[in-house]
């Protein structure tokens, strides 16, 4: 960097606001990940300006954007400030202290239904973890912005800033209580179609149905056109409306495993090529991993294929 830094350069408190700026894209979002107000980020930003003599952020309607004297500070000190930060993370507890707590983000039944368990093991040896609940771009964009380490997702991560690994494939399948299946009729809506199923009241994760849209585009091969009678943005209440005969609903076939075995749920379709849907384990891309977060993500990785 030859833009105006002094003897001294600029202090490592200001370069670290700056980073996390220009990774979060807002003020704001970096005084959370930073724990500092955001008037104190906003006069550190200027201070770094007044030393550099440039302008670093342009504030828009929404956060702000870097500008290309950002976009070069940040690619000549993000690599410095995370190695700096992985050191001060390994030596600042001291012997036997506790390390900073592991922030794991995903939908509420994959967190837990599956990873929570997963991770018990770990939590049991001492591993301190904040779980969290959301959408999954909500949470890609927190990850970005450095509110959480790991993010379970259900969309493909886009980005260089991301980097994510296939964690498992899941399965969906269209159910309802005996009781229904029988008012349906056994056989039907795979001889009729979404005919069969005119005016069953349909259970969904939101108003726009986007996990049974999906299985009526990809086994029926139609538009799903249906208004929720229920909408909770939580499968594990969809499947227990299901079973107690609210109407049909589209559920992962890892979340209603048991009730299929036990008769409390039935398939209404077994079709050929059933939907099926990646997820994704998400970290940001680049910056240093403490041993902790690697530890969680090597056993969500090492446990995913029993899932």
């Amino acid at each position: 960097m030859t833009h105006g830094f002094s003897h001294t350069g600029p202090g490592l408190d200001l370069l670290r606001t700056f980073l996390a700026v220009h990774r979060s894209g807002s003020f704001t979002a970096a005084g959370r990940v930073l724990g500092l107000s955001q008037p104190t980020v906003t006069t550190q930003i200027r201070a770094l300006e007044l030393q550099l003599g440039r302008q670093l952020f342009e504030r828009l309607p929404r956060g702000v954007a870097a500008t290309a004297v950002a976009a070069e500070l940040a690619a000549a000190v993000a690599g410095p400030l995370d190695a700096l930060a992985e050191v001060a993370e390994r030596v600042a507890p001291g012997p036997g202290g506790p390390a900073e707590p592991v922030h794991l983000a995903g939908p509420a039944e994959l967190l837990s239904v599956l990873a929570l368990p997963a991770l018990a093991p770990l939590v049991a040896d001492g591993l301190r973890l904040r779980a969290t609940t959301g959408l999954a771009e909500d949470l890609l964009t927190g990850l970005r912005g450095g509110r959480y380490d790991l993010v379970l997702s259900a969309v493909r991560p886009r980005g260089r800033e991301v980097a994510a690994a296939p964690l498992m494939d899941e399965e969906f399948v269209l159910v309802a209580a005996p009781g229904w299946a029988e008012r349906i009729g056994p056989g039907r809506p795979a001889a009729e179609g979404p005919g069969a199923l005119a005016g069953v009241p349909l259970l969904g994760y939101a108003e726009d149905h986007p996990i049974a849209r999906r299985y009526w585009r990809h086994v029926f091969g139609v538009r799903l056109s249906a208004r929720a009678a229920l909408v909770l943005p939580d499968l594990r209440g969809l499947l227990a409306a299901a079973a107690a005969g609210a109407g049909i609903a589209v559920l992962p076939r890892y979340l209603c495993r048991a009730e299929l075995a036990s008769g409390a749920l039935v398939p209404l379709l077994d079709p050929q090529d059933p939907p099926i849907n990646t997820l994704y384990l998400a970290r940001r891309a680049g910056g240093a991993v403490s041993q902790s977060v690697a530890q969680v993500r090597e056993r969500l990785l090492a446990v995913a294929g029993e899932w």
